[in-house]
């Protein structure tokens, strides 16, 4: 089972400080609807995150071959740490220049109007539509199908994986629900520095989780 987190563990830290789904949720718990869409937001993710987990580790075991790591499986692997320098790469470059505001996604400006089914919706969309976060899933995922853990170790590793990538949501929930009256302060705080630190925040996680993909699969395939 060591294993399996191990191998995990970089995308899962990459998928929790996705700046997204932090702000996305930290406006809706400014809304009028705040605890209701907050608590549906976050469940929309978790659900969709445990979703995508599962379904990979159970066609990638179903592929597993009998050796410790599958020959597609370094493949793959070099696929998707190509894939992340490239997108670290373009998340660099789309930053916006220093005097330039970014207008915001429209959703954002709708966002005080959403129902808890519409932001349970958009949760499982910043999961499985938004390509850095449906990468990193999916790299995570196959680490743990292709590892050498048991059954009830990948399934451990598995859940450790939806935690840990729940936690854009589950912490500004949590300072919400519990925080009193500095709540409000904390999470406009946060959502501050993640809005003006996105793009070097997700550049640095995707181009050194690239690094290690390509690196690992090298290795694997010339060993």
């Amino acid at each position: 089972m060591g294993d399996a987190v191990g191998q995990m563990l970089a995308s899962a830290v990459g998928i929790a400080i996705s700046p997204m789904p932090l702000i996305a949720v930290i406006l809706m718990l400014a809304t009028p609807k705040g605890r209701s869409n907050g608590l549906a937001f976050t469940a929309g993710w978790v659900v969709a995150l445990t979703a995508l987990v599962t379904v990979v580790v159970l066609v990638g075991s179903g592929l597993d071959t009998g050796t410790a790591e599958p020959t597609w499986a370094w493949w793959l692997k070099l696929a998707f740490g190509t894939l992340f320098v490239l997108l670290g790469l373009k998340q660099w470059r789309g930053r916006p220049r220093a005097g330039r505001v970014q207008a915001p996604p429209k959703w954002m400006q709708a966002v005080d109007r959403f129902t808890p089914g519409k932001a349970a919706g958009l949760a499982a969309a910043l999961v499985a539509a938004n390509p850095k976060n449906l990468v990193l899933a999916v790299g995570g995922a196959v680490s743990i199908a292709t590892s050498d853990a048991s059954g009830g170790g990948k399934a451990v590793a598995a859940a450790l994986m939806v935690l840990i990538g729940s936690l854009c949501t589950l912490l500004p929930l949590s300072v919400y629900l519990f925080g009193g009256d500095r709540s409000v302060r904390v999470l406009g705080e946060w959502k501050a520095w993640m809005a003006t630190h996105n793009a070097a925040i997700m550049m640095v996680v995707l181009v050194v989780l690239g690094a290690k993909y390509i690196g690992d699969a090298i290795a694997g395939l010339t060993s």
